[in-house]
């Protein structure tokens, strides 16, 4: 399938701007020590891609949008940064598996389902950047994750398998909502750039 010029540079911007909310919004909630920050970062990148896929609804849109984010998340200042383009990566390579599923559709179900899949990866991201990549073990960071969830959501401790399928809910809801969205926000987008056509 050929892209435009127009494409590119489409693809491009929405890259950016995912990438420019990692780099800000995202570092600064990392700072913060904000709960659930890849749910949330992950439903806020995943807003930005899937709305590019309605300007570009073309097979490989949503992943293109996410290597230019990813790569725009290498100049980030100070820390480490393999691990948050790793997630990118993953997030927008799963939203683009997501689409594939639904046929393409650019239907509000359709690109929440595609959000949900993609966010859901922020779910399993800390169990191969720090239990595989970082040797610290798949049980002890499932035993983390599950303490930490309990803790923020007032369960009890011994909740393990609760709070793990809430954290895994958390994720899905986030990311079906960021989809939801998108439908929304790219009607508004549209209509606003292009008037003569709505």
């Amino acid at each position: 399938m050929k892209w435009s010029v127009r494409d590119l540079v489409t693809l491009a911007v929405f890259g950016a701007i995912w990438g420019v909310l990692e780099m800000s919004l995202g570092s600064m909630l990392h700072a913060l020590h904000v709960p659930f920050l890849g749910a949330i970062m992950g439903g806020i990148g995943l807003l930005v891609a899937l709305t590019g896929f309605l300007f570009v609804p073309k097979k490989g849109a949503v992943l293109t949008i996410g290597i230019v984010a990813m790569l725009l998340k290498a100049f980030s200042i100070g820390g480490v940064v393999l691990n948050p383009m790793i997630g990118i990566f993953a997030e927008s390579l799963l939203a683009e598996i997501g689409l594939a599923i639904v046929g393409w559709s650019q239907g509000r179900w359709q690109l929440a389902f595609a959000g949900a899949l993609g966010v859901l990866w922020s779910f399993f991201h800390p169990f191969l950047t720090q239990g595989i990549l970082a040797g610290h073990g798949i049980l002890t960071i499932y035993h983390r994750l599950a303490s930490k969830t309990a803790g923020i959501l007032g369960l009890s401790p011994n909740a393990v398998l609760l709070a793990v399928a809430a954290l895994i809910l958390i994720h899905l809801v986030a990311g079906a909502i960021a989809g939801w969205i998108a439908w929304d926000l790219g009607g508004i987008l549209a209509r606003r750039l292009y008037p003569a056509r709505a």
